[in-house]
């Protein structure tokens, strides 16, 4: 089971943006979908974008759509989370997540194929 570890979150000014890395110890080509999830305070775990090499699909969540890119390097076996225009709602610790056999969609939207957790990263947007 591959093993990801989140980082780049921290403290920002409302508007401004933070790159959020998911590097897998394993081989991240062996999971064929990845993603994020936040869980914010008092909140219930939410969906934030996943994409997959299955279908070619990628999924945004509508309260972050326009603001967030997801991608992923193989050969580094990394992912990618590029926020920008950042409210304080986004306050939350972001999950990274690895699966297959699914597509971005359900992923995200059902938690599908999801085969693994990182252990998260909190991002802070305050002024």
């Amino acid at each position: 089971q591959v093993q990801l570890v989140e980082s780049g979150g921290g403290s920002v000014q409302p508007g401004g943006s933070l790159r959020l890395s998911c590097a897998a110890t394993g081989f991240i080509l062996d999971y064929e979908t990845i993603g994020w999830f936040r869980l914010a305070p008092g909140k219930e775990r939410e969906a934030v974008s996943c994409l997959s090499d299955r279908d070619g699909g990628t999924y945004y969540a509508d309260s972050l759509k326009g603001r967030i890119t997801i991608s992923r390097d193989n050969a580094k076996s990394t992912v990618y989370l590029q926020m920008n225009s950042l409210k304080a709602e986004d306050t939350a610790v972001y999950y990274c997540v690895a699966g297959g056999r699914t597509t971005a969609r359900a992923m995200c939207h059902w938690g599908d194929g999801i085969e693994s957790w990182g252990k998260g990263t909190l991002v802070t947007v305050s002024s």
